[in-house]
């Protein structure tokens, strides 16, 4: 989504994501929370906040990064809503970096944005920031050769090729990785997106 377009839509009263955690959000829970007590955790590309807010409900220290000011506005909304704390960081994820070492490390649609030239650095800041036994939650859009470019796609969005993400993680321990491809109607117009979810937990 174009950052003007982002704006526009996440400057309206109801939210365009929804307000409920998405299903790779609970299981990140799931994960982390078997290993981990008093977690903290940064959600790279926080939207509007629906899963960092959801993260913040377990009881987590949750910061949320965000490049829109709009999608930060709406995740203190939500927070304040729930009742819960949520720290907002504006930022690029090409340039991001952490206030400080966390024990979560999630992204669900965010990462693509990072420039194939940018990766390598990026990767290594957020492993290097991560706790040891931490946990990283990435979802990561792949060129795929039975799904066109999605409608909606840009000029500042970047494929990863298929288990790119993997090789950013060889010496973690990959606690799940799995390849989807899904229907979306983002944008108004019906297409299919191919992506990759990996489940990565750093080395003690």
């Amino acid at each position: 989504m174009k950052f003007a377009d982002r704006e526009r839509v996440y400057g309206l009263d109801e939210y365009y994501w929804g307000t409920e955690p998405n299903g790779m959000a609970e299981k990140t829970t799931e994960i982390a929370s078997q290993a981990n007590s008093g977690i903290t955790a940064i959600d790279v590309g926080a939207g509007e906040g629906r899963d960092a807010v959801f993260f913040a409900e377990q009881g987590w220290n949750v910061y949320a990064l965000e490049v829109s000011p709009n999608g930060l506005a709406k995740a203190e909304r939500l927070a304040n809503e729930r009742e819960v704390p949520l720290q907002t960081i504006e930022a690029d994820a090409n340039d991001a970096t952490f206030p400080e070492a966390v024990d979560v490390v999630y992204s669900a649609g965010a990462i693509q944005y990072i420039r194939p030239e940018n990766r390598d650095r990026q990767f290594d800041h957020f492993k290097q920031k991560t706790t040891a036994d931490g946990i990283h939650a990435m979802f990561a859009f792949v060129d795929h050769p039975d799904v066109p470019t999605a409608p909606d796609w840009t000029e500042r969005e970047y494929f990863y090729a298929r288990g790119e993400l993997m090789e950013y993680y060889r010496d973690w321990e990959v606690i799940e990785s799995e390849e989807i491809i899904f229907d979306d109607n983002s944008g108004g117009e019906p297409h299919r997106h191919a992506a990759e979810i990996l489940f990565a937990r750093k080395p003690n």
